[in-house]
């Protein structure tokens, strides 16, 4: 197995966190992981974008030239990045904030309320989190079991008074996407 994950938005929105997220959880269960993250100058507000590749087998690059999943919080990156995606990969963008009516046909598409279930849970800023548990919905990469147990390691020290609402963000995007599929 070896996948690649290109995760896409403005800075600020918490694309980087998703990336660092699901590569220190891979780890967490024994996989090889590469992160590589890039952003413009401006960082808050300006683009962002980090790849993550995961593999059972040591990943000799990190640069995802057709990845399997592309996950895009912004109509830029959604724009700009599926046509990275080969025929048959698959897209998560957030409907609150990217008009997806222009998917391409020959990829799978799916879009996520993340800013606006976030909102209800009470902070905007967990939306990350909220497609983060979606794209562990979409793709089974990881085990969501694993993820919400080692959500404390993952998310490190510094968010630990954020954890509730963190693991409530995950739980919620991960049953958006499940309870669609029923």
């Amino acid at each position: 197995m070896l996948i690649k994950t290109i995760f896409s938005g403005f800075g600020g929105q918490g694309v980087l966190s998703m990336g660092q997220t699901l590569a220190k959880a891979a780890m967490l269960e024994d996989k090889f992981v590469t992160y590589l993250p890039s952003y413009g100058a401006e960082v808050r507000g300006g683009t962002a974008n980090c790849t993550v590749t995961i593999s059972d087998e040591e990943i000799a690059s990190p640069i995802a030239s057709e990845p399997e999943f592309v996950v895009a919080l912004n109509q830029p990156s959604f724009f700009r990045f599926q046509n990275l995606l080969p025929s048959g990969g698959f897209m998560l963008y957030n409907t609150t904030l990217v008009d997806g009516a222009n998917a391409r046909g020959d990829v799978e598409a799916l879009g996520v309320p993340t800013t606006a279930i976030a909102t209800e849970l009470g902070s905007a800023k967990v939306s990350n989190m909220v497609m983060m548990g979606a794209f562990i919905a979409v793709s089974n990469l990881l085990s969501f079991e694993h993820m919400m147990k080692n959500l404390p390691d993952i998310l490190g020290g510094g968010k630990a008074h954020l954890l509730k609402t963190n693991k409530d963000a995950f739980q919620a995007g991960y049953d958006f996407v499940k309870k669609g599929e029923k």
